[in-house]
């Protein structure tokens, strides 16, 4: 199996087994708190299985229909992971509200804070394996995954301060907890969503990555100049149009050398996965 794949399986199988223990769990003893982080840890089954679906269409090559390839595929399905995410956002709150306005309240038993505590450890360890392996390969579909496993992680954290709270006699520990996984899963949605939109729509690299392109291109023998860079993000790889600056008296072929030597040493960021250069007469553009 591929690098890339094995943390989405190992997300699908977690998560399932999770979510059925904490809906059970939930379901049997009536916490609110407990529900919604099951719904939350089901989420993330799906969100993982659509990531395996977009990991898989955005790694084909290009064709004629998608002479560029189908990296805009990748970000597009993180997008529709943080919209996921911002779903289950409002239907916890949701309840979690209606649970206080009704001060409705649950016993909390040691089983359920076991639950909790195996959920907080589990996910813990599936974000920081999702997260090694997304950086590494640079997948956005990995790493958003990835913090979905955090943002699962965290609101368990904050459901079993929540139960512990019930237990030591504070009313509305169960609710209030359901409250905070809302919250924290809205601005965890939110980012994700925005930086993929800046994927979709053609964002442009930081001024840093712009500067690392043109030292990249003023380091190669014979080119004296270096304008009109442009760099915009095809899915997450960039691709980065510029101009050269060579003297006059090389030929053509030379001229030529001296441009595959830039696309090659510019194409070795991490960032970039194409470079188009075009070649000008030192003085004359």
């Amino acid at each position: 199996m591929e690098e890339v794949y094995k943390p989405i399986w190992l997300s699908i199988v977690g998560n399932v087994l999770l979510s059925l223990l904490k809906l059970a769990i939930g379901f049997i003893y009536s916490s609110i708190a407990i529900i919604s982080d099951g719904i939350h840890s089901l989420s993330d089954v799906i969100t993982s299985v659509i990531g395996y679906a977009g990991i898989r269409i955005s790694s084909k090559p290009p064709d004629r229909s998608h002479p560029f390839g189908h990296s805009r595929f990748e970000p597009l399905v993180a997008f529709l992971i943080g919209e996921a995410l911002l779903i289950v956002a409002y239907e916890i709150g949701r309840d979690s509200v209606y649970r206080l306005l009704r001060g409705e309240v649950v016993e909390v038993n040691s089983l359920m804070l076991g639950v909790t505590l195996l959920s907080i450890l589990t996910k813990e360890v599936m974000f920081r394996y999702s997260v090694y392996v997304g950086r590494k390969l640079n997948s956005q579909i990995l790493i958003a995954d990835a913090y979905h496993h955090r943002s699962d992680s965290l609101s368990s954290l904050a459901v079993l301060v929540g139960l512990t709270a019930q237990k030591l006699g504070f009313r509305y520990g169960d609710a209030l907890a359901g409250l905070v996984v809302a919250v924290f899963l809205l601005k965890v949605s939110l980012d994700i969503l925005l930086q993929n939109i800046g994927y979709l729509t053609g964002q442009a690299p930081s001024f840093e990555v712009c500067e690392e392109i043109k030292k990249r291109a003023l380091s190669v023998p014979n080119v004296l100049g270096v304008h009109d860079l442009r760099a915009h993000y095809v899915g997450n790889r960039l691709h980065v149009e510029l101009h050269i600056e060579v003297p006059p008296e090389l030929t053509l072929k030379e001229a030529h050398d001296v441009s595959h030597k830039v696309k090659k040493l510019v194409e070795e960021l991490p960032e970039v996965d194409r470079v188009f250069v075009h070649v000008d007469i030192y003085g004359c553009h």
